[in-house]
């Protein structure tokens, strides 16, 4: 299971967010003739963080401090000041696509969970 932490200031402003763990849900696919296991769900968890602190930094130039290892599926970024108003829409806009893919294929593959600072 994968579970993303949100965590706000008490003003609800975002500190950062952590991703960690694996989803678990793979489904059989077929690619160039072989079989090979994919999972959907973390592959859409993963497009849906990175993007967004690939955003951040690129499009928004925030300054972010991030650590991540891939082989666990942890990643951690953290807000470094306060964030511009295009970049709380940005956030608010994964965290929108992170509830939907939770209620969508279950909490035993993705949690969201907040958390005050």
């Amino acid at each position: 299971m994968t579970t993303v932490l949100i965590t706000k200031s008490a003003g609800k402003e975002y500190q950062s967010i952590t991703c960690m763990g694996h989803a678990g849900f793979a489904r059989k696919a077929v690619f160039t003739r072989r079989r090979s296991e994919f999972d959907m769900v973390c592959a859409a968890i993963s497009i849906l963080v990175l993007n967004t602190v690939n955003a951040l930094d690129e499009l928004a130039g925030e300054t972010l401090k991030v650590t991540q290892d891939a082989q666990t599926g942890f990643l951690r970024c953290e807000f470094q000041g306060g964030l511009q108003e295009k970049s709380v829409f940005l956030l608010d806009a994964m965290v929108f696509g992170l509830e939907e893919l939770s209620r969508t294929y279950g909490r035993k593959y993705l949690q969201v969970n907040f958390e005050e600072a």
